[in-house]
């Protein structure tokens, strides 16, 4: 989904943190450009993770992320917005999520990725399983992500 000022992504397909920098970029009105990149670690709940597969509910999860964004575009002046998720099969060091915002300062930039990332984390529907040595297991919302989300 693109709109003008606006990039939202769900798939299986990697993406180029440089090809969304150079987009936000192009927006001369903005003084910050701030970015977010969230990866799949090696590692949760002391066990060893070979791999984290990312289930959504198609549709729904777009819609959500529209609401998240026109909410972030309510409280900050922001211009560009690109919202990357991936799903499916990842592995260790494979990127999971883009978060990148465009305003006129950085700590509006910053406030809103943040909150961007807060609600994603809580609001979208997307649910992950890992596979350990242990086997397979859904991973849980963490308490920390309400939390944060609550703050806004």
């Amino acid at each position: 989904m693109s709109m003008d000022n606006t990039r939202i992504r769900v798939g299986t397909e990697t993406f180029s943190v440089g090809d969304e920098y150079h987009w936000l970029s192009q927006c001369d009105d903005d003084g910050a450009v701030v970015t977010f990149t969230g990866k799949v670690r090696n590692h949760n709940l002391g066990d060893s993770v070979s791999a984290l597969t990312l289930e959504h509910y198609p549709g729904m999860t777009e819609k959500a992320l529209v609401e998240i964004i026109d909410d972030a575009r309510r409280r900050w002046p922001l211009q560009r917005v690109s919202v990357i998720h991936r799903v499916g099969p990842l592995y260790p060091g494979d990127e999971i999520v883009f978060v990148g915002v465009t305003s006129a300062h950085r700590s509006m930039a910053f406030d809103a990725a943040e909150f961007i990332m807060d609600y994603l984390k809580t609001k979208a529907p997307f649910w992950k399983r890992e596979a350990t040595t242990d086997g397979e297991r859904w991973v849980e919302s963490r308490d920390s992500d309400h939390v944060a989300a609550k703050r806004w």
